[in-house]
């Protein structure tokens, strides 16, 4: 976990965001060869064949280092949020966790340099997703297809945002309920993340049918990209506790 700002009087002071991505390489370069497993939260098989993760996230950063191999130090990912790199080790680590229960050839989740989403090096053919939001770090893995996987926090701000990525008939769906504003949210993510390319807009090329919300269930929804042919999908929702929800889908 990133160090705590430090209090000087009514000043606070934090640590250089670049300084604590370093020690953080440096430490990852250092860890023993052996990788602990993940304390998941639960491991499923979906009904599509793949393999969901899911991991309520308490670990500082320090110790999710000793649970990926050494090549990841060079990838940690830059910026002003001291978070980020935990959360990015965090959904790598869960990934492993997954990709052990597949294959006994080493592998490693690369970002692909076109559409920003992970993939698998190693494991030609599999699909892979990686979420995060709050507690909560998803992943799901299949080894043919493509998968998208998404977990949001329940905030008044999906309900704000509603004209910005909800249709019409979408927000009259949706209604005065916050929950099920951040489910539509959170499915548009997971198509957008299973389309696997950029230039998709929420409110006019992904769109969901309406749906009676319970503590889970199943969602219809659309894929109209501009120039290609549209296509359904079947997307799967879970409301996990902490005012959080879950989407997910496979394309085999």
């Amino acid at each position: 976990m990133p160090p705590r700002a430090a209090q000087f009087g009514s000043a606070k002071v934090r640590p250089s965001a670049r300084l604590h991505r370093n020690c953080l390489r440096i430490r990852l370069l250092s860890c023993a060869p052996t990788l602990p497993p993940v304390p998941l939260h639960s491991l499923t098989a979906t009904p599509d064949a793949a393999l969901l993760g899911l991991w309520r996230l308490t670990e500082p950063a320090d110790e999710l280092l000793t649970r990926l191999p050494g090549e990841y130090a060079a990838w940690l990912p830059a910026g002003r949020d001291p978070e980020r790199p935990r959360q990015w080790l965090a959904g790598r680590a869960l990934a492993h966790e997954l990709l052990r229960e597949l294959t006994d050839a080493p592998t490693l989740v690369r970002t692909d340099a076109g559409t920003g989403q992970p993939l698998v090096a190693g494991l030609p053919g599999a699909g892979i997703s990686l979420s995060h939001s709050g507690e909560w770090v998803a992943a799901l893995l299949t080894p043919q297809g493509r998968v998208g996987i998404d977990v949001e926090q329940v905030r008044p701000k999906a309900r704000q945002l509603a004209t910005k990525f909800l249709s019409e008939a979408e927000r009259l769906d949706a209604g005065p309920d916050e929950t099920k504003h951040s489910l539509y949210w959170s499915a548009k993510e997971t198509l957008y993340k299973l389309h696997s390319r950029r230039r998709l807009l929420f409110k006019e090329h992904i769109q969901l049918e309406p749906f009676a919300l319970q503590a889970q269930g199943t969602l219809t929804g659309h894929l109209l990209p501009p120039h290609e042919a549209p296509s359904q999908h079947l997307l799967r929702y879970e409301r996990l506790a902490n005012d959080c929800v879950l989407t997910w889908c496979v394309a085999l």
